[in-house]
């Protein structure tokens, strides 16, 4: 996988222990762009000691449903998220940066780590197939993904550049489709552990026709 100036072929390309960045909402896939507005001063501080180090960034979601949280402690994190070199930086001369992160590959906590930083550090597990130079774009229905966006799309009002996605290869298509959806958390971390880009092919369809159906559902006075 390249991301940026850097090509990531094995497990030994990806440090051990990463620090990531808890977003929710925010998803991340391998080969994907991710822009970001870079605020928080703990956050800051990493990317300062990131652009220093390997430029790698674990992006994650908090743990979606943490059942007996304590509120004292941080929230717990989601057990997969993705890897994002730094590709490019700005800084705003107001203390924030400007960053977009490409997406290298994703991976496993395996545990939360004890450090000195603000920021969170983990130990973590590179699923090993998304390094690799794959076809796996050539058994998605490139079709009904596109059907099936479009119509979500035209039910909510909302519209894409069509000449650009026309242009994409399938596997770019699907990542930027998927990037951009407007779905829900739990939605997107589903997107996210998918385990093939066929999986992620039919969860994105699967997602997209079922919001359609309900909102077509709630015109028509279905009680859902």
């Amino acid at each position: 996988m390249r991301a940026g100036n850097q090509t990531y072929t094995y497990l030994e390309d990806v440090p051990e222990v990463i620090p990531v960045f808890p977003l929710t909402g925010a998803l991340l896939l391998p080969g994907g762009q991710l822009p970001l507005n870079i605020f928080e001063s703990r956050y800051i501080d990493m990317i300062n000691d990131s652009l220093r180090g390997e430029k790698l960034i674990g992006m994650i979601q908090p743990r979606l449903n943490p059942d007996g949280h304590d509120e004292n402690s941080p929230t717990p994190l989601s057990a997969v998220g993705c890897i994002g070199r730094i590709s490019a930086f700005q800084e705003t001369g107001d203390g924030r940066f400007h960053i977009s992160l490409s997406g290298v590959c994703r991976f496993k906590v395996i545990e939360e780590i004890a450090t000195n930083t603000e920021y969170r550090q983990c130990k973590i597990e590179p699923i090993e197939t998304d390094l690799a130079e794959n076809t796996q774009g050539d058994d998605i229905d490139r079709d009904a993904i596109l059907v099936a966006f479009k119509n979500y799309l035209t039910a909510n009002n909302m519209d894409a550049d069509w000449d650009t996605v026309n242009e994409a290869d399938t596997e770019t298509l699907l990542t930027a489709l998927c990037m951009m959806s407007p779905y829900d958390p739990a939605e997107k971390q589903a997107l996210l552990e998918a385990e093939t880009l066929k999986d992620r092919a039919d969860t994105l369809i699967a997602i997209s026709e079922f919001h359609l159906a309900k909102q077509n559902g709630d015109a028509y006075g279905n009680v859902q």
